[in-house]
């Protein structure tokens, strides 16, 4: 899985937040859940629209970005 097919920056949606294609759930409130020891099981019961490879691919967009370089992501 490449976390890039799942991941999408458009600014005609949520502002150009970085969200998971198809959607308007932004990657980081996945992100900000399982920082704050929400468990995987527990984001995707709030988030039905969202399955575990997305979990998946916001860990990954996560880990690409804390490599400090410029990601493009498709609109």
């Amino acid at each position: 899985m490449n976390w890039r097919d799942l991941v999408s920056a458009d600014p005609q949606v949520m502002r150009g937040a970085v969200c998971f294609r198809g959607t308007r759930i932004p990657v980081s409130v996945v992100l900000d859940n399982l920082a704050a020891d929400e468990t995987a099981e527990a984001v995707l019961a709030e988030y039905p629209a969202l399955q575990a490879q997305h979990i998946r691919a916001a860990i990954g967009s996560a880990a690409e970005l804390a490599r400090e370089r410029i990601v493009p992501l498709p609109a």
